[in-house]
């Protein structure tokens, strides 16, 4: 029976019940070794930073990286990279505090089949989740996010042109590049690409990517590419003509009702004719979404 996996995640300035919602998930999936490391821009309060830490250790995670500074583009794969490191030799789960990953079969199956099938990478597929009307909505535990951001929806990739692949389950020693979307010379299969509920969309994302914007635009934050700026721009302004919501009545996006417990109807073919069409914006031709 292969090893469960560690959990590998670099955080940011979350809120704590989002950080609690996340840990019971994934705890809830099986895993039991969580290797963390907590990074927050120079902008964040302290009272916040100490919180959030403080919450970590109540939830029985000690972080193994605490720091401060600029996020610049290759801040989040290098503290990555050195969880991973810490973490030893196994299978590696990756997701970030804002990503909850629903699979078909237990973890321990899917890590069976993966190893049977000679792949030592497991993908995944972005999956945005909104409020029923678009608005960034405050959300609660006892509400819980199923019900707080109850659509479900592929805003990533066809309106920010964003790489929705991820890179979910990989084996230590394998390298996985920024963001977690590829692993250079590994492919999953496509035929068993995990569901990866992207909550990002909550009070306070766009004064953060309007900073993202700002900082990788002055050099304060270095970047590889302009593609996380480019992406932010498109989000701000789809929101600002839509008065500060997502349409999730655009066809284009397919928002439509989803939940943890479950993959969405139809799924396995979905992701798969996604994961294999997406190409860089870059490569593509014609306007603009």
């Amino acid at each position: 029976m292969p090893t469960k996996p560690a959990l590998i995640a670099v955080i940011g300035p979350v809120e704590p019940a989002l950080l609690a919602a996340w840990t019971t998930y994934y705890r809830g999936l099986g895993i039991e070794r969580f290797h963390v490391a907590f990074h927050f821009p120079d902008h964040v309060p302290d009272a916040w930073r100490h919180q959030l830490v403080a919450a970590s250790h109540e939830l029985g995670i000690t972080p193994a990286a605490v720091s401060t500074g600029p996020w610049h583009e290759h801040t989040n794969t290098e503290l990555r990279d050195a969880l991973r490191e810490q973490a030893g030799t196994g299978w590696h789960l990756l997701a970030d505090a804002d990503e909850l990953q629903t699979y078909p079969v237990p973890l321990d199956e899917v890590i069976a089949t993966a190893e049977a099938g000679g792949h030592r990478v497991v993908g995944g597929l972005m999956l945005d989740r909104v409020a029923a009307d678009g608005g960034l909505a405050h959300w609660s535990p006892v509400t819980g996010l199923d019900r707080a951001f109850p659509l479900g929806g592929h805003l990533t990739h066809r309106l920010l042109r964003g790489d929705p692949r991820k890179i979910v389950l990989v084996r230590s020693g394998v390298t996985v590049a920024s963001g977690n979307h590829r692993a250079p010379g590994h492919k999953p299969d496509p035929e068993a690409l995990a569901c990866v509920h992207h909550f990002k969309w909550r009070p306070g994302v766009l004064e953060d990517l309007h900073r993202r914007v700002a900082r990788f635009t002055s050099g304060d934050w270095s970047e590889h590419t302009p593609a996380v700026r480019d992406e932010a721009r498109r989000l701000l302004d789809h929101t600002d003509r839509h008065g500060g919501r997502i349409d999730v009545a655009d066809p284009r996006l397919s928002f439509r009702r989803v939940s943890l417990q479950t993959l969405p109807a139809g799924w396995g073919h979905e992701a798969k004719t996604i994961a294999t069409a997406w190409r860089p914006p870059a490569a593509r031709t014609g306007t603009r979404p």
